[in-house]
């Protein structure tokens, strides 16, 4: 019976008109459809792609060989001469802030040092790595001391030694700031006294009749 059944279904299979079986479909199909589609490179792109991008590559290293002219869009997005100077510049000041930022956990003995690289970013004016137009607008904005602590550390390390301004502490020394500060816009709106006039006693008398 086994055999029977078998046969059966195997001459069934063979009859014109039976359907063929997927997957015997399926390789049929690929195998024509290799005869008749280009093959793709990588990733499906055409093997032309490649040799394409290569040319297009090298035309462009080959324009920015050239020198561009004058008043070109080219012109305008070449690098600058003192690209290299530019960039030493911003590293420098990532730096002072990452040092500023280290300094800020211990302010009360550190704050001499905050002073010390603040100065040096106001001299070097680093700050117009970051396209401020002043020293004033820079600590405003990228110190969390505030405008008036950072400029008044700034001064602590131009006019005090540092162990001196540490032995006095921050506070005592913007007392002291704030008071000389007082001291020169006091003096300068106060009204200046005239010198006397010179005394007429001292003067000799002319004798009559001369």
């Amino acid at each position: 019976m086994a055999k029977t059944k078998k046969s059966a279904v195997t001459k069934g299979s063979m009859r014109p008109g039976a359907p063929a079986k997927p997957g015997a479909k399926g390789a049929a199909g690929k195998e024509e459809a290799g005869g008749v589609k280009r093959k793709l490179g990588l990733r499906g792109a055409a093997p032309w792609a490649a040799r394409h991008a290569a040319k297009h590559a090298a035309e462009a290293r080959a324009r920015a060989a050239e020198p561009p002219l004058p008043g070109s869009a080219r012109a305008t997005i070449r690098t600058p001469v003192d690209a290299e100077d530019i960039k030493q510049r911003v590293s420098d000041l990532h730096s002072a802030l990452s040092k500023i930022k280290t300094f800020r956990k211990n302010l009360n003995k550190t704050f001499f040092d905050i002073g010390v690289v603040l100065k040096d970013i106001q001299t070097r004016r680093l700050y117009e790595a970051k396209r401020f137009p002043s020293f004033e607008a820079f600590v405003e904005r990228e110190i969390d001391l505030g405008k008036t602590t950072s400029l008044r550390l700034v001064r602590v390390a131009g006019l005090f030694q540092k162990e001196g301004a540490l032995e006095l502490g921050m506070e005592r020394l913007f007392t002291a700031i704030q008071a000389i500060d007082t001291a020169g816009e006091s003096s300068e709106s106060s009204p200046r006294m005239p010198p006397p006039p010179p005394s007429t006693t001292s003067l000799p008398m002319r004798p009559p009749g001369r």
